[in-house]
């Protein structure tokens, strides 16, 4: 059965070119800033590109927090995407601004320690053993990335009831998380839809867990 992916619209996505990795992978894609369209899909995709205040800005503006958080109260799946994944952390800093995001998980999203930057091209990541996204997909396999911000450390306090979440690390400069699966909640800091064949069978496993 065909499963429905809301795109969220909110002013700050690369949304052709994440709807057609989606439509590729099979997905009944809509893109969307209307909240009860959002809410009703089987899955979520948040992406986003550029700062971090601009897209919390845009996100507010469509309500895209509450989406997130009435989905994620009802077990139902959502998918960041860059930007899309960092605003799903508490803060933000960029040039000495904070910025509060959705809080989904706590902890700072924060400028790379690398003497380049942006960290701009294709990576190899390091995914957990059972990974979802990830499955089927060896060691050496590369993901676009273009960002020069990320979160560097996970703060989610580990819990006797749920599931520890699946985190997938990524170097530039220095470790930081390049995906993370958790619950309902995943996230990729980067971009599958641009990521060729790779990025189609990540977005494929994630359709398919809808």
């Amino acid at each position: 059965m065909t499963k429905s992916v809301a795109l969220l619209d909110y002013g700050s996505g690369n949304l052709h070119s994440a709807q057609r990795a989606l439509a590729r992978v099979g997905a009944q894609v809509e893109v969307t800033s209307d909240f009860d369209t959002a809410l009703a899909a089987d899955g979520l995709v948040v992406p986003g590109v550029g700062a971090y205040a601009a897209c919390m800005a845009g996100l507010l503006e469509v309500r895209g927090e509450r989406i997130i958080g009435r989905r994620l109260a009802g077990g139902r799946p959502v998918l960041g995407i860059c930007v899309g994944m960092q605003i799903l952390f508490a803060r933000g800093v960029e040039f000495g601004v904070e910025t509060e995001g959705c809080g989904e998980w706590p902890g700072t999203v924060g400028r790379l320690p690398a003497p380049v930057l942006p960290h701009m091209g294709w990576n190899t990541v390091a995914a957990p053993p059972q990974s979802v996204l990830f499955a089927g997909l060896d060691d050496a396999t590369r993901f676009y990335f273009v960002h020069s911000y990320a979160a560097q450390t996970w703060d989610l306090p580990e819990s006797d009831l749920l599931a520890p979440p699946k985190l997938t690390w990524a170097e530039h400069g220095g470790p930081f998380l390049a995906a993370v699966e958790n619950g309902p909640l995943s996230a990729t800091q980067f971009h599958p839809e641009k990521s060729g064949d790779a990025g189609a069978v990540l977005l494929q496993n994630w359709v398919n867990s809808l």
